[in-house]
This record gives structure tokens, C-alpha cells and sequence, in this order.
């Protein structure tokens, strides 16, 4: 007679509690003596939010896995740049720009890894149609994208599955007019090669994964789906839920995912499907319906991902990135809330606390019209805003630094002049510190109350600086000045011996993606921004471990809703903001648990909102109790 251990390889545990501390594994029995219960650890599957894309884009095209993904061309219009070539690359948390493509295309047929990838097909014209089809293939190392001999056929919306060296295209649509077709082509590294083996029927807007001799794709042709087997494809089993246009799609021919796609142009809300290998059973849906969306056609079934695509009603387009994974945890995405209200519109505020127990002082007040600099304070509890003690003097466009009970704002503007007064905090009541060595406003700033740095800023009302200051708790001393001007950003984070600033002007009006590290000495380059910003925000305690939050950028003119994490080395996005905006004042906090603020929204209007921020989290799902009856 065959015992579980024989079967598992598991003994049956006698626990008192859910958990011995050793690894917890799927599908282990134990016996828990607390509450008399037989019980198992299960897996469950789910959608969680990751990293939201720099720019919400459709069309886009996917392949890797879920902790190393990329994701490359696609559809930001209406209007410029439409189309575009841009290449973002995912390291399981957030996105980071690649190499560009060496032409703009969308709905492109999409292969192989983050550092081996193939990009073939595609449409170099609005997404309606395939009159602009190509036969255009690129392979992609990891940083740069070449071209290589092209499709034997032009062809929009194809499928793709296998590896940069073993990648198999399918379906398309081809030019001119609308022409679907079901022919496959190989390719081996060099060039393509036409085989005999054809889809079940003509389609496109395909995805595909599996390797080149066993390969799945579904959807693209109402509820249908095709097992490929190098040579000839077969039909598999249907969709519960038919997607003309497919979602995204993941796994083996074996054990795949679908998530989202469409019907008609409408978006099936986000409806996912897993399969295995026969059959397609309905399981938990996306929290954002959409298609057109690229997915990470390399990953297994238990750990893939969607992003972007096109989503029903006026925001046609979405930045969204979605992780699946079926695992004994659960994960829940970084994510932005509505916080309390402030009590009155203002920018530039001087910010400074945690989430629970945060400061916001003076700023520039906008009564709508005018701007008026003020000495208004207000504390934040964790939901809701109080007035606070007044400061000295009126002070908008300076810095903050330290906790709600040991704090220092200084700099920015009174009125029209900078100053270079500083005002230390207790909680309760002000008093006068140390002037600064250099009068200025739209600085950086980190540290805390009695170790703090300012770099940069407008020291005149025309020209950035580089003059940089310590401070001791009772003096300013000028140090190692920044190795290029900067100014218009209140986004830096760190301690005296371990900071960073990132973003702003380099010169006045031009936008800079560089950011620079102090390690109390001496500044070093950082790894760049994304994007070009200014009027941006930020901070954080940690140099390794700082958010980037908003601003003015090449692509959000008018403000930005995108958040970026910065590890040390790189910057990565992250969930975005509810609200576009910038000339907030600078991110309180941890880039676990922190706030924003107030600032000018994307229709140029000062604004009261605050947003509280949350970094993910994984929690050991409930263990399962064994039922007899």
C-alpha cells in the first residue's frame, strides 16, 4: 500500500501553527494541533498590478518573461509621435527604455528573449488597417536592434513563438486591402523559410506561444485555438469567451494563459483563460479589459505578463501592466490612493515626514488668480490634513528635510526674492536657524534636520547654479559644487553621506533626464530618467531606494502621471499617480509607505489632492482545510 510520503516525497507535518518557518510547498499536508485540522497549502492563481509602462501605447508587441520582459513599438496617438520604435525593457517590478527599433511599427509579430529578441511584420501606418504592412525584421541583443532579411510575405498583426534562432510567424494581415492569410514561415537566425503547415483558417492580430516545434496560438478567429508541431497545425480546444482580437498569451502548448482581448473592437473585460493543453477553463480576470496589448510570450503559465493595449471608452490607450502568477502567495501591486484634501491650492511646497505623520509648509498659494507666497503650514495623520503653527516668514520653492518633530525647511522664495533664511521645526514651534551661503529657489535637498544638503536652484532669477551646502543643525558650509547646473525640480532623496538628485533644467527650459549621487564628498552620474523632466518631484531616505514622481515631460507637456523607482543603478516605473501633475512639492516618505501633494494638474490649475503611496507586498496565502465530509 503506497503511503502520501512514497506518493509526495512529503511527510504529513504535525504543526502547531500554519507554518513550521520552513519553505512552504504546494500541495504539502499537515496536521494543524491548534484547531484539529487536516489542511494543505494551495496555489491560487491572480492578476496584480507591476510597473506601469512610460507611456500608455497599443499595438504593442511582447516577448521574454515575466521578470525579463520587452516590450517595443506600438501606438501613443492620436497624433504625434503615433507610431513609435521605442523599446522598454521589464525587470519584474518596473520599465526602463532600450534601444530604439530602426523603424516605427505596430502590431508586430514578436519572439524570443529580453537579450535575444525578434521583432518581424508589423504596420507602419494607423492601426485600421494593413495597407502599411511590412516584411521588416529586427533582432534585438539586449541594447541595440538590427535589421535582418525580411518576411517573404508583408504582413500586419502576425502571430509569433519560439526563439530569436528557431521563431515561427503565422497569420497577418496582408497588403493591399484587408487580407487576412494562414500561412507560416520559420525562421532560423538568417532568413525565412515558407512551410506548408497553415492555420485552421485566415486571421490576424495573433499572439502565439511554445516553441517552434510545439507552439499554441488562440483566439484571432472567435473561440478557436491551433497546437503547431513544427510542420502542421491542429485545432486545440475553444475559448470560452471569443477574441477576434487576442489578449495576452503565455505558456506552453501544454499549460498557457490568455488574458484580456476583444470582440468587435470592445475590450472582453479583462476575461483570462488558462489551458491545459485540451481544455480552456475561465479563471480570475484582469483588472483592466484590453487588447492590442503586449504579453511575455516566453513565460510559463504560472508567471506572465500584459501591459498596455487598447482599453474601451475616452482613454482609449493605457499604461497598465498586470502580472499573473499562480503561486501560494499573494501579491499586491504598488499602488497609489486618495489621501485627504489639503486645505487650499498651492505649488511648490516644502514637504517633509512620513505617510502617517507628514509636513507641508508655505509653497506658492494660487487663489486662482494670482500667486502669492505664504507661511501656512499643515501636518498629515495618515487621512487627514490640520492647520500647524505658521512659519517665521512667508517661503514657497525651498526644500524640506527631516520628521514631523525635528525639521528644516530653507531657501526658495519670498515673494519674488529668494531668500536664504532656514527655519527648524519641533513640532510645535519654529526657530531661526543658520542662513545658507547662496539665496535660492527650485533646489534639491535631502538629509535630515541637523545633516542636510542643498545642490542646485536658481541663485538669480535667470541662471542655475551648482553651489551646493551642508548643513550641521546650526550652520551652512558650501562643499563640492554639482557637475552641471540645475535647477526647477524638488526631487532628491538620501542622507547627507549617501544622496541624490535627479531631473530638472539643466539650463533654463531644457529638460535633463541625468541624475547624480553624493556620497558626502563628491558627486558621481546616476543612472538616467526615462524621460526628460522638469518641475519634477521626488524623494525618499534611501539613495538606493528613491521615487521620481510627476513633472513636465517630452511626452506629458502638460504634466505626468509616471512614477520611477531608483535602485542604485537604474530607474524603473512603477504604479502611476491618479493625477497628472507637477511643481509638487517633494515625495514624503519611504518608497514603501510615502505621499504626495497638492501641485498644477495637466490642465495647468493648482490643486488640493493628496495621494498616498504603497509599495507591493507578498503574503503566504491561507492554508486549506482538508473537509471529509
Amino acid at each position: 500500500m503506497s503511503t502520501y510520503e512514497s506518493l509526495k516525497g512529503l511527510k504529513v507535518k504535525y504543526l502547531s501553527a500554519d507554518t513550521s518557518g520552513d519553505r512552504v510547498q504546494q500541495g504539502e499536508l499537515f496536521y494543524n494541533s491548534s484547531d484539529f485540522n487536516l489542511k494543505s497549502h494551495i496555489a491560487v492563481g491572480a492578476w496584480s498590478s507591476g510597473g506601469n509602462l512610460i507611456v500608455a501605447t497599443g499595438g504593442i508587441a511582447g516577448c521574454g518573461t515575466q521578470t525579463a520582459a520587452l516590450g517595443f513599438g506600438g501606438y501613443v496617438g492620436p497624433g504625434t509621435p503615433g507610431i513609435v520604435a521605442t523599446t522598454l525593457e521589464y525587470n519584474g517590478n518596473g520599465w526602463a527604455g532600450g534601444g530604439n527599433q530602426g523603424s516605427a511599427k505596430n502590431y508586430q509579430g514578436a519572439a524570443g528573449s529580453q537579450t535575444a529578441a525578434l521583432a518581424f511584420g508589423g504596420s507602419k501606418t494607423i492601426p485600421t488597417g494593413p495597407s502599411g504592412s511590412t516584411e521588416d525584421t529586427e533582432e534585438y541583443n539586449g541594447s541595440t536592434w538590427a535589421e535582418q532579411n525580411n518576411l517573404n510575405e508583408a504582413k500586419m498583426g502576425p502571430g509569433g513563438l519560439g526563439t530569436q534562432t528557431a521563431a515561427v510567424s503565422f497569420g497577418g494581415g496582408l497588403q493591399p486591402g484587408v487580407t487576412n492569410t494562414n500561412t507560416t514561415e520559420h525562421y532560423d537566425g538568417t532568413s525565412w523559410t515558407d512551410v506548408s503547415g497553415t492555420l485552421t483558417s485566415a486571421r490576424r492580430y495573433l499572439k502565439g506561444c511554445g516553441i517552434q516545434t510545439a507552439g499554441l496560438t488562440a483566439g484571432g478567429d472567435g473561440t478557436s485555438s491551433n497546437h503547431y508541431d513544427g510542420s502542421s497545425w491542429t485545432a486545440g480546444g475553444n475559448l470560452n469567451t471569443s477574441r477576434p482580437n487576442v489578449g495576452a498569451l503565455y505558456g506552453s502548448q501544454t499549460h498557457a494563459i490568455m488574458g484580456g482581448g476583444a470582440s468587435g473592437g470592445t475590450p472582453v473585460s479583462g476575461k483570462s483563460e488558462e489551458y491545459d493543453g485540451t481544455t480552456w477553463t475561465e479563471v480570475a480576470d484582469m483588472a483592466v479589459g484590453r487588447y492590442g496589448q503586449g504579453s511575455s510570450n516566453g513565460s510559463s503559465a504560472d508567471a506572465g505578463l500584459g501591459f498596455g493595449g487598447y482599453r474601451a471608452g475616452s482613454n482609449g490607450y493605457t499604461s497598465s501592466t498586470e502580472e499573473w502568477n499562480n503561486s501560494l502567495s499573494t501579491i499586491t501591486g504598488a499602488a497609489w490612493a486618495s489621501g485627504g484634501n489639503t486645505s487650499h491650492r498651492t505649488v511648490g511646497r516644502l514637504n517633509f515626514g512620513t505617510q502617517t505623520a507628514a509636513f507641508a509648509g508655505g509653497g506658492v498659494y494660487v487663489p486662482n488668480p494670482g500667486y502669492t507666497d505664504e507661511s501656512k503650514t499643515e501636518e498629515y495623520n495618515g487621512s487627514s490634513w490640520t492647520a500647524g503653527t505658521d512659519m517665521p516668514a512667508d517661503k514657497g520653492r525651498g526644500t524640506g528635510h527631516g520628521t514631523l518633530t525635528a525639521g528644516l525647511v530653507c531657501g526658495g522664495t519670498a515673494g519674488s526674492t529668494n531668500t536664504n533664511t532656514s527655519f527648524e521645526y519641533d513640532g510645535t514651534n519654529w526657530t531661526a536657524g543658520g542662513n545658507m551661503n547662496v539665496a535660492r529657489r527650485y533646489m534639491g535637498g535631502f538629509g535630515i534636520q541637523t545633516a542636510a544638503v542643498i545642490c542646485g536652484g536658481f541663485p538669480s532669477p535667470t541662471n542655475n547654479g551648482t553651489e551646493t551646502e551642508e548643513y550641521n543643525g546650526s550652520a551652512w558650509t558650501a562643499v563640492t559644487a554639482t557637475p552641471t547646473k540645475s535647477s526647477t525640480f524638488q526631487a532628491s532623496g538620501g542622507t547627507l553621506t549617501a544622496g541624490i538628485y535627479f531631473g530638472g533644467e539643466g539650463d533654463p527650459g531644457a529638460k535633463t533626464t541625468e541624475s547624480f549621487e553624493y556620497d558626502g564628498t563628491n558627486w558621481t552620474a546616476g543612472g538616467d530618467l526615462n524621460e526628460a523632466t522638469t518641475r519634477n518631484s521626488g524623494g525618499g531616505t534611501l539613495q538606493t531606494a528613491t521615487m521620481a514622481v510627476g513633472g513636465l515631460t517630452t511626452s506629458a507637456g502638460p504634466g505626468s502621471a509616471v512614477t520611477q523607482l531608483y535602485d542604485g543603478t537604474s530607474w524603473r516605473t512603477s504604479a502611476s499617480m491618479a493625477v497628472a501633475r507637477s511643481q509638487i512639492g517633494a515625495f514624503t516618505g519611504t518608497t514603501s509607505s510615502g505621499l504626495i501633494n497638492n501641485g498644477i494638474n495637466a490642465s495647468d490649475a493648482a490643486i488640493v489632492t493628496t495621494e498616498e503611496f504603497t509599495g507591493e507586498t507578498t503574503a503566504v496565502n491561507s492554508a486549506k482545510t482538508i473537509d471529509f465530509d
